[in-house]
């Protein structure tokens, strides 16, 4: 009998052939194996139950367990499956799609695809829900089988499963993996890693049922989605449930609805935003401030075409690594040309429009810059998936020696505006290539080892902490995406910084050194909001409605209590408004309570009551939408108040 060689953390050991990996994290750590759900094996994910092969090979291993990010996704993962099993159960000869866990979804944790012998409503998902509840109570086993393609096709048309055919034809060369939930009818083709039994779920809810289609494609089958999501505690789960019901107040749709901010209208296209003139007046806000910020980083500002010749997009790389994405080509006399799902080979073509020293370098060129992408309409949402977004972009084309400090500013940049927002909770993940077979990427592996080690790098510089995530990678280069915790401790993706040594090669970029050469500059691409579309629907939810000063459509609402008092109203707000402030007078017939009602629910930060009192003395009565009566004061004085309130951005 051989001993196994493991390295667990810091610790080193051999233990007796044959072993499982639930063994080897036994022999190291029991506290930690009651946590663990799955395990990485040199970095690999695996199940608990995987057999160790004994050589002379010292195996790493690291237990995932049930309070990370990794065994989050185990349960998610995990849940889809007992979701699927539960409706197998109570609807024989359901057909399964896919069922993915989802790890930045804000409103749910997993789905699951499926073509029911009926039509599934609302109704059913409690059902299965209790269903699923009854099979995790009876620690059903998770189990893994290795089975050569040819064996895994024949299960599959034998259970009659076409749409599982069509993903192992595509994806299996050789053998793959089946997972079985033993004692139900569930099986499935995928890569796991599951939780050892259904025990192990202890705390999960079914939440919505939309329709889908098999891979996204409008023409194959129409399917029905089902949503839920899962935590590893019942005490985290009711705690996403009470944050889920605050959400539904702030949700976007109904406030921008209600604050009349923007409207999505079918008669122009779904996903297609028709900004409302209160909506503009933040959003003017919005770019403002970030224009303020870039000019005083040096940045130039530049604008570019909406479409371009498809030739463009072939070369870098979009038209075969995006084009599910991109909309349709459009023939324009003997040319196609595309609606551009990107700005950066328009800063390129500014780029190579005259030579470059490196003298001249860097070159920081910034655009609020519309962009398309062709979305189905089952995954549009708002204004956080749409259709026509405008990307806060920004390309920097630099000198390699200048990578290091040119990210640094992007961060700091990204940092500081976040904070003026009011999110002082900024995360930072590095999305590296990673192992993905199923995806594909630009450039050699030297760029890439060099492009990751510049951002790794500039993060450690700055102290700042963040989670390494593999696979999340552009497909032109490695990233630090940016994430914020909003008011009610949602986690957003929004920004995103890239290093791109590839892009400059196919595009044959160039600027002389100081030895008279030519040299490739590097590229790095910078957006901070993601989209300016989603991250108003992040500001309008975060802030439920009730804006900043700054930010405020109306910033301040003229109430006069009885007519007479009207011409007084108009020449305060006349005056406000010289003073440079967003006023709203209400001089129509009304109570003041209905007045001051209206205001409220326009959650316009300040009012001013006017009596016959404040006409007689020249004052306003001042009340804050959330303080209430504030008091009584000149109006110099009201505006000394307000205006260092709006010039400091006070959140």
């Amino acid at each position: 009998m051989s001993d196994i060689n493991i390295k667990y953390g810091d610790a080193q050991r051999s233990i007796p052939s044959p072993a499982t990996v639930l063994d080897a994290i036994k022999a190291f750590d029991r506290d930690v194996l009651k946590k663990s759900l799955a395990a990485k094996i040199n970095g690999e994910e695996v199940d608990l139950n995987k057999e160790l092969a004994a050589d002379d090979e010292v195996i790493s291993i690291e237990a995932i367990t049930s309070d990370t990010r990794d065994g989050l996704e185990v349960i998610r993962h995990s849940t889809a499956h007992l979701l699927a099993a539960a409706v197998l159960e109570l609807f024989p000869g359901t057909k399964l799609g896919v069922g993915p866990a989802l790890m930045d979804d804000p409103r749910y944790g997993f789905y699951y695809d499926l073509i029911a012998p009926r039509q599934l409503t609302e109704a059913d998902l409690p059902v299965i829900e209790k269903k699923m509840k009854e099979m995790a109570k009876r620690d059903l086993k998770y189990r893994r089988d290795v089975v050569d393609k040819s064996a895994i096709l024949d299960l599959f048309k034998e259970r009659q499963e076409p749409l599982k055919c069509e993903l192992i034809d595509e994806k299996v060369n050789g053998t793959a993996s089946i997972y079985y939930i033993d004692g139900s009818q569930f099986i499935d083709f995928c890569l796991g890693p599951h939780v050892p039994h259904t025990g192990k779920l202890k705390a999960f809810k079914l939440l919505a049922l939309s329709g889908a289609y098999w891979k996204g494609d409008a023409e194959r089958e129409q399917m029905q989605r089902i949503y839920g999501t899962a935590f590893a505690t019942q005490a985290e789960l009711d705690a996403w449930v009470t944050q889920r019901e605050e959400a539904e107040k702030r949700d976007h749709r109904k406030l921008g609805r209600e604050l009349d901010l923007f409207s999505i209208d079918d008669n122009y296209g779904q996903g297609l935003i028709l900004w409302h003139p209160k909506g503009g007046i933040v959003r003017g806000e919005m770019e403002k401030l970030l224009r303020e910020e870039l000019e005083r980083r040096n940045y130039s500002f530049v604008y570019t075409p909406h479409i371009a010749k498809r030739e463009l997009w072939k070369i870098s790389g979009h038209e075969y690594n995006y084009a599910d994405s991109m909309y349709a080509p459009t023939r324009i006399e003997d040319e196609e040309y595309r609606l551009k799902p990107m700005n950066c080979p328009f800063h390129i073509g500014i780029y190579k429009a005259s030579p470059k020293s490196y003298r001249d370098l860097p070159q920081r060129y910034s655009e609020a810059g519309t962009v398309y992408r062709a979305e189905l309409s089952g995954t549009l949402h708002g204004l956080m998936r749409v259709r026509g977004f405008t990307v806060d972009d920004a390309h920097l084309f630099v000198r390699p020696d200048q990578i290091q400090a040119e990210i640094a500013d992007c961060l700091d940049s990204a940092i500081k505006v976040f904070e003026t927002y009011g999110f002082d909770k900024v995360r930072f993940e590095l999305s590296v290539r990673g192992d993905a077979e199923n995806k594909v990427y630009l450039g050699s592996d030297e760029t890439w080892a060099a492009a990751e080690e510049q951002l790794s790098r500039a993060l450690d510089d700055r102290g700042i902490s963040y989670e390494r995530i593999e696979g999340e990678a552009a497909f032109y280069g490695p990233k630090i995406d940016i994430k914020i915790e909003d008011a009610i401790g949602r986690i957003w993706q929004l920004g995103t910084i890239q290093v791109d040594w590839n892009l400059p090669e196919r595009f044959e970029l160039e600027y002389t050194g100081d030895d008279n050469q030519k040299h490739r500059p590097v590229m790095i691409h910078r957006a901070l909001f993601g989209s300016i579309e989603r991250f108003f629907g992040v500001l309008v939810e975060h802030y439920a409605g009730a804006f900043p000063l700054w930010l405020a459509p109306v910033q301040v609402a003229v109430l006069p209590i009885t007519d007479r008092i009207n011409e007084y109203a108009d020449s305060v707000a006349k005056q406000l408004r010289e003073a440079g402030f967003r006023v709203e007078s209400n001089t129509i017939s009304d109570k003041i309570g209905a007045k001051i009602r209206h205001a409220q629910m326009q959650k316009i930060p300040y009012m001013l009551v006017l009596g016959d009192k404040e006409l007689e003395d020249g004052t306003v009565a001042v009340r804050h939408r959330k303080e209430g009566d504030i008091g009584v004061m000149s109006l110099n004085e009201f505006v000394e108040k307000i205006s260092v309130e709006k010039t400091n951005r006070s959140h």
